[in-house]
């Protein structure tokens, strides 16, 4: 496929007639020479976006089961409500009053997550999962900051953790310190409790964690943590697998956050946008980022005047599209988000018992929405991990999360959601299955993988040492 500086034809796309420019702008906004742009016309460059468009694997072409970022169905009339003209062309600095629909929009919002989730508060400013993280260990460190413990310079994150969870910490100031998993894949206790000292401000927890598997002890974690003086932050990544059947509350965190475009089926990938509003208790709330919705005197309104703010983490309101499309979800749900969480339960379980003997399972334990493999068997007869998911995709899946988490070698991290039926669970299962057995048979084959996609197989050493980013004419 040629670039779009190739397909240039000197054409003009649009017409802005015998104008000056010079007679609308400054004269030092103006350039004197060509700018080296393609030049096609309209339809030329729809033709061209719409072909790398087709290029793309997406969740409406087949079965994507990337671990740990829910890859859900949107469902459509979401995008139609965000689309409404008094959401879609709402000016982000229109007065209150005249805002009235939006905010009361996000104010019902923030009330539903507050349910969801168990917690006291809510912001919905970050905008993304990681975004969130952020937010929430700015909050916890601003807490301590104002109670006059600034001795509380450590978060504990355990080493199955998602990356974003340290690097957010690390990012706020804080020391990271690692807790190791036991060997049912969950936080070791006794680890836990040699790492706790008066130093700790927090522990950063996904549950259930990242191989898929729930934290039975989190109770006695909470405890723990609470008996220290420190905080618990619960990564929300994972929501998918518990929600309406618990809470974060429930499980004693402090600060939440969640991924609207995981759990509450918002679009995601290539970046974003995404939504990563943050949960709080009581004795935290006054530490949000300003402002939240109130509703007072009849109105719906931002309100800028929060005691400890940590400030503003995003322009205005955060991404106000997907805050649309996360509460028509909701309402459409109602109760059944519950059943939502059922069934991405029951496909995890029921691709693992498929898969568990042909594929090593490192945590043989029942798992919550998703599981991880190890291609560690198929690595020694000749192909990695990474050739697994390659000649996945001369299928119609996408291939699922490799290489992580790292303390499972070789891991395959599947996350079937919700959203698939067993037809297509049994299709995934007989194409992983063919996949082990064509490895014992021919496995310089399996190697060549993929070959149906359009771009074939790639030398990944030098596109890593020697990226090509720039178009050079």
């Amino acid at each position: 496929m040629k670039t779009i500086f190739e397909k240039s034809s000197g054409a003009d796309g649009i017409c802005v007639g015998d104008y000056n420019l010079g007679d609308f702008l400054p004269k030092d906004f103006l350039r004197e020479g060509k700018i080296g742009l393609p030049q096609l016309s309209e339809l030329e460059v729809l033709r061209h976006y719409k072909e790398l468009s087709d290029r793309n694997f997406c969740i409406e072409k087949g079965f994507y089961p990337l671990g740990s970022c829910t890859m859900k169905y949107n469902p459509k009339v979401n995008e139609l409500l965000a689309s409404l003209e008094g959401f879609a062309n709402l000016h982000p600095l229109q007065s209150d009053d005249d805002a009235q629909g939006a905010l009361e929009l996000m104010f019902r919002l923030q009330e539903a997550l507050k349910h969801i989730t168990g917690m006291d508060a809510v912001t919905l400013q970050p905008a993304a999962g990681a975004h969130g993280e952020l937010t929430g260990m700015m909050i916890i460190k601003k807490y301590f900051e104002v109670k006059g413990e600034t001795n509380r310079v450590k978060v504990i994150v355990p080493d199955s953790a998602h990356g974003t969870n340290p690097a957010s910490a690390k990012m706020c100031g804080f020391e990271i310190v690692e807790v190791k998993s036991n060997s049912k894949g969950q936080v070791d206790i006794d680890a836990l409790k040699e790492l706790l000292d008066e130093n700790v401000a927090a522990i950063m927890m996904t549950n259930p964690n990242t191989l898929g598997i729930f934290e039975e002890k989190v109770l006695e974690i909470s405890q723990l943590m609470h008996d220290n003086g420190s905080l618990l932050y619960y990564d929300g990544a994972n929501f998918n697998a518990v929600m309406g059947w618990t809470n974060p509350a429930l499980m004693g965190f402090d600060v939440v956050h969640l991924n609207l475009h995981k759990t509450f089926a918002t679009p995601h990938g290539g970046g974003g946008p995404g939504a990563g509003p943050v949960c709080v208790v009581e004795k935290l709330k006054d530490y949000l980022p300003s402002p939240v919705i109130v509703f007072e005197d009849g109105k719906y309104r931002c309100d800028y005047n929060i005691k400890h703010s940590i400030g503003k983490v995003r322009s205005f309101y955060g991404n106000f599209g997907v805050l649309v499309r996360a509460y028509a979800y909701i309402l459409m749900m109602g109760k059944n988000l519950k059943l939502a969480s059922a069934d991405a339960v029951l496909n995890a379980n029921y691709l693992k018992e498929k898969l568990k003997g042909a594929y090593d399972l490192p945590y043989d334990e029942p798992c919550m929405h998703e599981f991880v493999l190890s291609g560690e068997r198929q690595h020694h007869q000749g192909v990695s991990t990474l050739g697994i998911a390659k000649r996945l995709m001369d299928s119609n899946c996408h291939p699922p999360t490799v290489y992580f988490p790292l303390i499972v070698h070789e891991a395959l991290m599947i996350e079937p959601t919700e959203s698939e039926s067993k037809e297509v669970l049994d299709n995934f299962v007989d194409i992983m299955l063919k996949i082990v057995e064509e490895i014992k048979e021919n496995p310089e084959e399996v190697l060549k993988s993929p070959r149906k996609t359009p771009v074939k197989k790639v030398d990944e050493t030098l596109a890593a040492r020697k990226p090509d980013l720039t178009y050079k004419g």
